[in-house]
């Protein structure tokens, strides 16, 4: 009895949030991971209603085999007043070849007059003569009870009745749904509780929660712990509007803190692999402070936080973190204490006595105050942390940099950075060279004419290209004036990193990135 079923509706649900799409191989990839997870249910879309969702279930037969997980095909009752054996909605997802269908069903009386535009009693037949065919079709079918907590509170003999039909028609799963997201804790844990004694072993009591007001997790724990065994969601809360029921919460919760079974033993720590991979594939970003996954999740960046758990890891985490599989994380920043740069230096590789240790100090303040913010570069922080012990070789030292922008005639620009650079031998005196090169804009054209001035000397220099290039104001307050920062990332094809430069002059503040960024990817390449 402490087991709960997770549904997962990342691909039905989770795909109405605004700005996020799945291709038919983007839904497929996605399925196995959440199969490698070890959901119970997947609910793969709504067969019939678009063509993605029709080719996605055909090729499910054929290229999708899953090994813990069932396939669910998701759609509605019959149409009011409309008969059992035209209705193509059914006939859909009958035709997905699914093993477990999903169906929503009115279940308020507001929602059945109103919306519907139909009698009670209709759409209550509606409900019981869906289940029926379903099942008579060899379907196990689960009803998503829409809106049930409004028709609920509204009028409890209509929603009973709705509970009712599909129990005596065959259902298995009746999932109570906070359509609206507008229900608390203490709602959803006393009605789940009254239904489940009226429901008691007939079917399961499933809960499926949307996040309008920040409270779907907690209400799925509330149904939870009321009776429910059967939670719905999405990976990561993506859902219409506000999101749904964020499984990469609420399983862990219930797991680690409640003590009930939602996943195969040893899945737990594939949750926040899982929840990147496929933010990954939809392109949208984990929350980095979402709980247990996120990047911050086990982040720690006041000293006083980073001596403690460098003594005893649960001093200010509530979790190991590896049972969810992330990490502890410290964060090197203007707030951290001595033990956060010994550690950072032992994670590196270094060895930092107490002096050095109180330089990079020194040194993070200063430039944290000035604008630098080494969380997000961590090459720079490196850097910095070798530099400190003169661990950084000095692979070239510029002379003088210009740049200089025409416009022409119908308003083109040009632009020309000239490089004069001194490049250290082993068995000679260093040497000049000049190089010349013309860009699409000033950090492009210095990019493109360092490369040329040393490239001959440091041929490992083809292998480093720039990925992202990112600028921020500082303080408004100087108008074209102002300090800016600039973010630059690159890779080696093996490794990504980011490096950062802060001045009043935006050139400037490019150049100590880029120039951070080189000699980082040149040090890669000699440590190799």
């Amino acid at each position: 009895m402490r087991q709960v079923e997770i549904f997962d509706t990342t691909l039905r649900d989770g795909l109405q949030l605004e700005g996020v799409s799945a291709t038919v191989n983007d839904k497929l990839i996605i399925a196995e991971q959440l199969d490698h997870l070890g959901v119970h249910f997947i609910e793969g879309g709504w067969p019939g209603a678009n063509p993605k969702d029709i080719e996605f279930f055909q090729r499910c037969q054929t290229e999708l085999s899953l090994s813990t997980s069932t396939l669910v095909a998701f759609g509605s009752t019959r149409r009011p007043r409309g008969k059992i054996d035209d209705d193509q909605t059914l006939k859909n997802l009958i035709e997905a070849n699914t093993s477990a269908v999903c169906i929503v069903a009115k279940s308020s009386e507001y929602q059945i007059t109103e919306a519907l535009r139909a009698t009670i009693d209709e759409g209550i037949a509606m409900i019981g003569d869906s289940v029926k065919f379903l099942t008579s079709e060899g379907r196990q079918v689960l009803v998503d009870l829409e809106h049930f907590f409004d028709g609920y509170k509204q009028n409890p003999e209509v929603s009973l009745r709705a509970i009712e039909s599909a129990v005596i028609n065959g259902a298995t799963h009746l999932v109570l749904c906070d359509t609206n997201g507008g229900t608390l804790p203490d709602e959803i844990g006393r009605i789940v509780s009254e239904v489940n004694r009226d429901v008691g072993d007939d079917a399961i009591i499933g809960i499926h929660c949307h996040d309008d007001t920040g409270c779907a997790v907690a209400n799925s724990m509330a149904a939870v712990n009321a009776g429910a065994r059967h939670v719905q969601g999405t990976l990561n809360g993506i859902g219409e509007r506000t999101g749904n029921t964020n499984l990469t919460t609420v399983m862990p919760n219930l797991m680690l803190k409640q003590g009930y079974d939602c996943l195969p033993e040893g899945r737990l720590e594939r949750l926040t692999v899982v929840s990147h991979r496929v933010a990954e594939v939809l392109n949208r970003a984990v929350n980095p402070q979402a709980p247990y996954v996120g990047s911050s999740a086990f982040a720690h960046k006041a000293g006083l936080h980073v001596s403690a758990i460098n003594r005893a890891r649960d001093a200010y985490e509530h979790i190991d973190p590896d049972t969810v599989g992330n990490n502890t994380k410290f964060v090197v920043s203007e707030m951290a204490g001595r033990s956060t740069i010994a550690i950072k230096a032992d994670e590196l590789g270094l060895e930092l006595d107490g002096a050095a240790i109180n330089s990079v100090i020194d040194d993070l303040k200063r430039l944290e105050h000035e604008g630098y913010h080494f969380e997000a570069a961590d090459a720079s922080l490196e850097l910095l942390l070798r530099r400190t012990i003169g661990g950084v070789p000095e692979f070239f030292d510029v002379e003088s940099l210009r740049v200089i922008t025409d416009e022409h005639t119908g308003r083109e620009f040009s632009t020309e950075a000239t490089v004069k650079v001194w490049v250290p031998s082993l068995n000679a005196e260093p040497t000049r060279h000049v190089s010349i090169a013309e860009g699409n804009g000033p950090i492009n054209a210095i990019d493109t004419a360092l490369r040329g001035a040393i490239e001959q000397s440091l041929p490992q220099l083809a292998d480093i290209s720039l990925t992202d290039y990112k600028v921020r104001i500082l303080d408004g307050t100087n108008a074209t004036g102002a300090t800016t920062r600039v973010l630059l990332s690159a890779s080696n094809g093996q490794r990504d990193w980011t490096t950062i430069g802060v001045s009043a002059n935006i050139i400037e503040a490019s150049w100590r990135a880029l120039e951070d960024s080189i000699t980082y990817g040149l040090l890669l390449a000699q440590n190799d």
